[in-house]
C-alpha cells in the first residue's frame, strides 16, 4: 500500500477533469475511476447499483427514495450502519471502497471526496481542475447538443452539487486552493499541459 501512487481530481463540470484523468492513468499504466467506483461500491457494500445512481455526489435524498430503499436495497455488508440514513450509507460504502482501492493498487480517482477518504495516505496527491466559463460551456454544449443558455445553467447546477456534497462530507471547501496539493485551469495549459503538469509536480514532490 505504501507504495501505491493516487492522484485524486477534483474538478469543475466542463473542466476537463476527467479526460485528465484519463490522459493522466494511462501515462502512468494504471487505471482511472471515475462512474467505475459506483459498481464497485454496490459490489463490496451490498447495496444495489442504483441506490449509488440516485445519490452519487449529494449530500441528502428524499426521505421517500430512503425509506423505501432503507427497506428493499441494503445487503448484509452493510448492517452495521442499520440506523444511518441512505446518502451516508452511500458515502461511508465509496469512502470504503476508494481506501480498499488505494490499498490494492495505484490508480487515477476522480471526484467523489476521494482526497478525503485517503487524507492520512503519504503517496496520494490531490489535484483541482478549474477552467474557464466559456471554455466550459463550450466543452458541455458539444457533448450534450444543447444552446449555451441551458448548458450554462446546467454548469451552475452541477458545480453546486459538487460543492455541497464535498462541502457536507469533508472538513475542506470545494474549489479552494487550500484543499489541495495542486490547482490547474485547463483553460490556460490545455488537457495534455495539465497531465504533464501534474507529472511535474509529481517529481518534484517526491525529491
Amino acid at each position: 500500500m505504501a507504495d501505491n501512487l493516487i492522484i485524486t481530481i477534483g474538478r469543475v463540470y466542463g473542466g476537463g477533469g476527467l479526460t485528465i484523468g484519463k490522459k493522466l492513468a494511462e501515462r502512468l499504466g494504471v487505471k482511472c475511476y471515475d462512474k467505475e467506483l459506483i459498481t464497485l461500491a454496490a459490489k463490496e457494500s451490498g447495496l444495489c447499483t442504483e441506490v449509488f445512481e440516485h445519490n452519487d455526489e449529494k449530500p441528502t435524498s428524499s426521505f421517500f427514495y430512503s425509506l423505501v430503499m432503507d427497506t428493499h436495497g441494503i445487503g448484509q455488508p452493510m448492517n452495521n450502519y442499520v440506523n444511518v440514513p441512505l446518502n451516508q450509507k452511500v458515502f461511508l460504502a465509496q469512502f470504503e471502497t476508494i481506501q480498499n482501492l488505494a490499498a490494492r493498487e495505484s490508480c487515477v480517482i476522480v471526484g467523489r471526496c476521494a482526497d478525503y477518504a485517503l487524507s492520512s495516505n503519504n503517496n496520494v496527491y490531490n489535484v483541482f481542475i478549474t477552467a474557464e466559463m466559456k471554455d466550459r460551456i463550450d466543452r458541455i454544449s458539444k457533448l450534450l447538443g444543447e444552446d449555451k443558455k441551458k448548458v450554462e445553467d446546467i454548469i451552475a447546477k452541477t458545480d453546486k452539487k459538487r460543492s455541497n456534497y464535498y462541502n457536507y462530507y469533508t472538513n475542506k471547501r470545494w474549489g479552494s486552493a487550500s484543499s489541495y496539493d495542486l490547482c490547474i485551469n485547463s483553460s490556460i495549459v490545455g488537457e495534455d499541459g495539465a497531465v504533464d503538469l501534474i507529472l511535474k509536480f509529481i517529481e518534484l514532490r517526491k525529491r
